[in-house]
């Protein structure tokens, strides 16, 4: 589930659903960081929780919530 948090344009937020919308895993995540050559960021929550913190373009970034 894709939640827009900062309010942007409808086009750039279509933009990226087409992005995260196939990324079911955070296998597909990573391969799409690497075809980017982006590393993520993961900050441990707890034992069975992380977030993933991806740059994105600018000042935007992409944050995945895992469990």
């Amino acid at each position: 589930m894709l939640t827009d948090r900062v309010g942007l344009d409808p086009a750039k937020l279509a933009e990226i659903a087409a992005v995260v919308g196939p990324q079911r895993t955070l296998a597909a995540v990573a391969r799409w960081c690497g075809g980017r050559g982006v590393l993520p960021e993961v900050i441990t929550q707890d034992e069975y929780t992380h977030d993933v913190v991806v740059h994105y373009e600018g000042a935007l970034h992409l944050v995945y919530d895992t469990t």
